[in-house]
């Protein structure tokens, strides 16, 4: 059962993990509200690996959150991890960072899931996943509204999380809408996403990977 070390950077949480099979062994992240990816993801990155009691060698596979989100945070984190993939000649594997978020919900049985990431001005990234984490609408860029997600609110309970909850929650109103505060994407959730990615040898092409920005360049 080999090791992974995931690598989070679509916000300003700079966040590492270390994990064997499904299960963390080793984690670091810094909620700062700067970003502060370029100072510290490399020194998060060796903790880890001490933490874990293993070398850069020990590893099977570099995971990375692919996005949606900032722009320099996302090609920062996919930087440092096609730089190991290339130095210790290990697959790449992405994760959508949509989906990570979504997996801090825990208690969405019966309801919907829509993580949301600030992407500036009344403006967020978002999904739509099952309360068990299965992926239910397209990934968008969309401008809030009273009306956004009104077919799900509709229906039942809906969990917002994300940087881009706080925006939402100012203008809607439904009783089904149940807003999760101060989350951002995290390389803990990653573990599972990745190791089943592992599996099943669903590797990128490190040369050719490119983050998943789903807008234009846009700084921060």
């Amino acid at each position: 059962m080999g090791y992974i070390l995931c690598i989070e950077t679509s916000t300003t949480n700079c966040s590492v993990s270390l994990t064997k099979g499904d299960e963390v062994i080793a984690f670091k992240e810094d909620y700062d509200t700067k970003y502060s990816h370029a100072e510290r993801l490399h020194n998060f990155i060796d903790n880890v690996i001490k933490e874990g009691g293993i070398s850069f060698k020990d590893l099977s596979a570099i995971s990375v959150s692919k996005g949606p989100g900032s722009y320099t945070g996302l090609r920062i984190g996919v930087s440092a991890a096609k730089g190991l993939c290339y130095a210790l000649d290990i697959p790449l594997i992405s994760i959508p960072t949509l989906h990570a978020l979504s997996m801090q919900v825990t208690s969405a049985n019966k309801g919907v899931i829509v993580p949301m990431i600030d992407a500036r001005r009344m403006e967020v990234y978002s999904a739509v996943f099952s309360g068990t984490y299965d992926q239910i609408r397209d990934t968008k860029a969309e401008i809030l509204t009273e009306a956004s997600f009104l077919s799900y609110l509709q229906r039942g309970n809906v969990y917002f999380i994300g940087n881009g909850v706080e925006k939402f929650s100012s203008i809607c109103n439904s009783d089904n809408a149940v807003f999760i505060q101060n989350k951002l994407p995290s390389a803990k959730e990653m573990a599972i996403l990745s190791y089943t990615k592992f599996l099943e040898k669903d590797f990128e092409d490190v040369s050719y990977f490119e983050p998943y920005y789903l807008k234009d360049f846009v700084t921060g």
